[in-house]
């Protein structure tokens, strides 16, 4: 197995604010501690460019959010997203992450990588950064995946708490790619949580769900179509901020809930995608809760 991180994803940083370079640490330290950096291959990520990046966000997009970003102090992109002069490089990083990982997988290097890196994709949509997203990660991966022409279908599998509004923006319209994405119902984004057809697949949770409830709900929902979907290549938004302990959000999963989803991803991309499984963190906001969770989801990737 590979992981991909780079410290300078540590750089984008706003005093106080939720999405901080502490996730990162903390993710990287309980790896390290619990001794699964010993069996696992760390690489630096690298800078995705800005032609790879057209390939999903417009030009002018990405041109935007290149000069929007300060020589100093910081920024609002959005009311929740911020830029200072260590973001545009954190977040060309974080996406070039995902793509060093499909160019493993296909060529046969690795079967699963796990991308340790921020700030988070899902909620950049095709040409608007929001919820703490500048660009989408797990998009580009899809898309990068889906111009091998090994590669017909991709399926997207999103367990953050909050709604991959982004995901589905860039490919509500393209059936090469199922997006399954489980969330806390009448929620932040407040976008596309009802958007549905046969590759877009919601799972709303009520406020107080917990896991055994969130599991059932998977086999009956999401599994049986991941099966009759038979994708080339599995992709994972791992988000943990569904974990009780998580202060944006009133899911109460706990982290052996993260093992239990990954092994199920693990037995599809077994069966119909030679094993080819790529994770990439999105949100987790306690910081002893997301080192939980990421250990579990790491530790049933190896």
């Amino acid at each position: 197995m590979k992981l991909y991180t780079h410290p300078d994803c540590e750089k984008h940083e706003m005093p106080g604010h939720p999405e901080r370079p502490d996730r990162l640490r903390a993710v990287m330290q309980r790896l390290s501690e619990s001794g699964m950096l010993d069996d696992i291959n760390v690489e630096l990520a690298e800078e995705i460019s800005d032609e790879t990046l057209a390939m999903v966000h417009p030009p002018d997009y990405i041109e935007a959010i290149k000069a929007a970003e300060p020589e100093e102090g910081l920024i609002n992109v959005d009311p929740d997203t911020y830029m200072n002069n260590g973001s545009t490089r954190a977040a060309k990083l974080a996406a070039g992450a995902c793509l060093q990982a499909v160019q493993d997988v296909l060529c046969g290097e690795e079967k699963r990588v796990f991308c340790a890196t921020r700030p988070p994709g899902h909620h950049a949509e095709l040409a608007s950064a929001m919820g703490f997203c500048l660009f989408n990660n797990i998009a580009m991966a899809a898309d990068y995946a889906l111009r091998d022409e090994r590669i017909n279908r991709v399926a997207i599998v999103d367990f953050d708490v909050h709604h991959c509004n982004g995901t589905v923006d860039i490919f509500k319209e393209r059936p090469e790619v199922m997006v399954c994405s489980s969330f806390q119902d009448n929620y932040y984004p407040n976008r596309y949580l009802d958007y549905t057809n046969e590759h877009m697949i919601n799972l709303p949770m009520a406020p107080g769900s917990k896991g055994g409830e969130w599991r059932k709900r998977v086999e009956r929902e999401w599994l049986g179509k991941l099966e009759d979907y038979k994708p080339d290549l599995l992709l994972i938004s791992a988000g943990f901020d569904a974990h009780k302990d998580d202060p944006l959000a009133q899911i109460e999963f706990d982290e052996s809930d993260y093992e239990w989803i990954t092994q199920q991803l693990l037995n599809i991309a077994e069966k119909h995608c030679a094993a080819r499984l790529i994770s990439t963190m999105e949100g987790g906001y306690d910081l002893n809760a997301l080192a939980d969770c990421a250990e579990q989801h790491v530790r049933a990737l190896i």
